[in-house]
């Protein structure tokens, strides 16, 4: 049977419903840990952009281990916060942004807190944090998924190629433009094992570079495993 019919916009929802199912099915439903301050998570979010996870989780902990609380880190000089930052790289560019959005929460609610943000619908959500420099829609959504619980549907370089690559979305659209068009079709209630598992497929099967199709648990719904069935059909 061929599930595959080409890129129309009509199949995705189908397309991701039967994604769902089968990463499940290989990967297991991810457990989901106890749920972080949204300001730890706003702030590792931002030491995670254009780099490792390696490099981040290593960043975000010196930062905690050289300053007590985030008083400490907002009444810091910005070049000790860069020095703690450094291995998550971009650290001149990071650390400034992580003391203004300190500085921002200082002076909007008083408190070093954003846990209010959980409060907020997606919408609402998206319209605050934006605002400051560096927090796109991934970011905000990493806050709502991991630290509020909201079935928000994150899209990061990994799922943004897997979706390209089986055909949920065309080659032409951005990230941004992504987040707007998968969050639609995503199973109720299924963003974060959505999420967790795609992440899972792309480091250890569907790389950028050289993808094992072969082992794909999703390569029947896959645009680019089905172009690669036809040309070996039409070479023999």
């Amino acid at each position: 049977m061929n599930f595959n019919q080409g890129k129309h916009v009509e199949n995705s929802g189908w397309k991701l419903t039967v994604i769902t199912e089968k990463l499940e099915g290989c990967f297991g439903e991810p457990f989901r840990p106890e749920r972080a301050p949204a300001l730890d998570t706003l702030i590792e979010t931002i030491l995670s952009q254009n780099t490792s996870d390696h490099n981040r989780n290593l960043a975000f902990r010196r930062l905690k281990e050289r300053f007590p609380d985030w008083d400490a880190v907002e009444n810091a000089p910005v070049d000790a916060v860069e020095e703690a930052i450094r291995p998550a790289g971009l650290a001149r560019q990071k650390a400034p942004r992580i003391k203004h959005i300190l500085k921002w929460l200082r002076e909007t609610r008083g408190a070093l807190n954003l846990d209010f943000i959980c409060k907020e619908s997606p919408e609402e959500a998206l319209t605050v944090l934006t605002k400051l420099k560096g927090v796109g829609v991934k970011t905000v959504y990493v806050v709502l998924l991991f630290s509020c619980g909201k079935d928000v549907f994150p899209v990061d370089t990994h799922i943004h190629r897997i979706a390209r690559r089986v055909g949920l979305i065309s080659e032409k659209t951005s990230a941004a433009q992504a987040h707007q068009l998968l969050g639609k079709w995503v199973p109720k209630g299924k963003a974060f094992s959505l999420h967790i598992n795609l992440l899972k497929l792309g480091r250890t099967i569907c790389k950028a570079r050289q993808p094992k199709c072969d082992e794909c648990p999703i390569r029947e719904v896959c645009d680019h495993y089905q172009s690669i069935v036809n040309q070996f059909e039409d070479s023999h």
